[in-house]
């Protein structure tokens, strides 16, 4: 039996079988399953299975099985439980009344709700930003920006970022209950050119306005009011009357009320962002920094994601995504610490196993399978991150797209900066090491993995 096959068929067992699951999703790291009874989990059990490096306990049950494994282990564990990839399972006990709900603070449940939009977008992001990079590379070497073959290198990689309100639109009706299209038409409307040829209150519309978050909030409004609607229309005349008024209605309010609001809270919060990088310097990209692998840790950190395309859209860069990729730099250092120091090899084989990718940027399987099982390393983890943000927010290096992080970041990097990214790479590293290194490991905390 393939190894993906053995962990899908544990998960499947260890969750209560595939009568309680509702749906199965994934993304760059986890599987995702949204089970209607969450007390049929032998929870214990699912964190020792081996393949398993972590579960988060949200929601949804997000199970760590780490990059390129996640999409294998998914796939089989559609095909154990007769699931589709994002399909739900509307059967019985969906509802039962023992079903535990987790608990979640109002943030947390907006940042989910936030992930949920943008998660089944990375691959896209990842794509497209690195191309992007690629050919945005070849033009600072010196690359005729002319020639045809960069032209296209520059539409290949660029097209998601000048469409992306469509797909945001149509995720976020999505995600509220929705319709997806009238969601997409939400975000047709806002970055329509068109726009341009309107003046209102004496004002001339401007295309894009508001970004990503008028578009989510238009999004949101369309679904609710399309629910209400459809509430009042009768069966029989639900698939003219219900669509046809949501998107009047919803697109009139979008022109005049949403995308101010929109354009409010982008300017507010990008604004507000530059400004305590501008003021806090060193000390703002250090807490940042610091902070980012608790985020991580609980599956909040694409909550962000709006944030850096929001940079993206009305400064062409995000200079937060690379003070944050200090974040995995400082656990590469930790985990290094605890290779040369342990003398276990249970944790030296996890260790190398989780390296390669923790250079690239994708750290959850070194957080769940080294530094936090073991405790004490994950803190000076976070202090390694914070010497390494510092350094970043000081140099203003800044991300032309996202979706990557770590070595992998550095085809991505504005105004020629790749050099002094790298530095401050190898100064997480190093940091990251030191401290955990001399403070953050003792050999009796590897029972902790056993």
């Amino acid at each position: 039996m393939k190894k993906e096959t053995m962990i899908a068929q544990g998960i499947a067992d260890l969750v209560g079988g595939k009568e309680n699951i509702k749906s199965i999703t994934h993304c760059m790291t986890r599987v995702r399953l949204d089970v209607k009874d969450l007390s049929k989990v032998q929870m214990e059990e699912l964190k020792k299975l081996p393949g398993v490096m972590g579960v988060v306990e949200d929601e949804t049950l997000q199970i760590v099985v780490g990059p390129g494994t996640v999409n294998k282990v998914t796939a089989e564990l559609c095909q154990i439980t007769g699931h589709s990839l994002g399909s739900v399972d509307e059967g019985e006990g969906q509802d039962q009344p023992n079903k535990q709900q987790v608990k979640r603070t109002p943030i947390k449940s907006f940042l989910k709700r936030i992930g949920n939009i943008f998660i089944p977008l990375i691959p896209a992001l990842v794509a497209s930003g690195l191309i992007n990079g690629g050919a945005n590379f070849a033009r600072n070497a010196g690359v005729d920006p002319e020639i045809t073959w960069l032209q296209i290198l520059l539409v290949i990689g660029g097209g998601i970022f000048t469409y992306l309100g469509i797909l945001v639109g149509w995720n976020t009706a999505k995600e509220f209950g929705g319709t997806p299209a009238l969601g997409a038409i939400a975000g047709i409307l806002i970055i329509n050119p068109a726009l341009a040829d309107i003046t209102l209150f004496g004002e001339q519309l401007i295309p894009g306005q508001g970004g990503l978050f008028a578009i989510i909030l238009a999004g949101w409004v369309m679904a609710n009011v399309e629910k209400f609607i459809r509430k009042g229309v009768p069966s029989s005349l639900d698939i003219i009357l219900t669509p046809f008024l949501t998107v009047l209605i919803v697109g009139i309010l979008t022109i005049v009320v949403l995308q101010p609001i929109g354009s409010l809270l982008s300017d507010g919060i990008t604004t507000g962002l530059h400004a305590v990088l501008d003021v806090g310097g060193a000390f703002a990209g250090a807490i940042l920094a610091g902070t980012f692998l608790p985020l991580v840790m609980v599956g909040m950190h694409h909550g962000l994601t709006p944030v850096h395309l929001e940079f993206i859209n009305t400064i062409g860069v995000t200079p937060l995504l690379t003070i944050l990729a200090m974040a995995g730099a400082g656990q590469v250092g930790a985990a290094i610490a605890v290779f040369v120091k342990t003398k276990s090899e249970r944790l030296k084989n996890t260790v190398k196993g989780a390296l390669p990718v923790g250079f690239l940027g994708i750290g959850e399987p070194l957080l769940y399978g080294v530094t936090l099982p073991l405790g004490r390393p994950f803190i000076t983890a976070c202090l390694g991150a914070a010497v390494g943000g510092a350094f970043q927010a000081v140099m203003q290096t800044a991300s032309l797209g996202i979706g990557v992080s770590g070595l992998s970041l550095i085809p991505l990097i504005a105004d020629n900066k790749y050099l002094l990214y790298f530095t401050g790479l190898v100064i997480a590293y190093t940091f990251g090491f030191i401290f955990t290194y001399l403070f953050g490991y003792k050999e009796e905390m590897a029972k902790n993995l056993q």
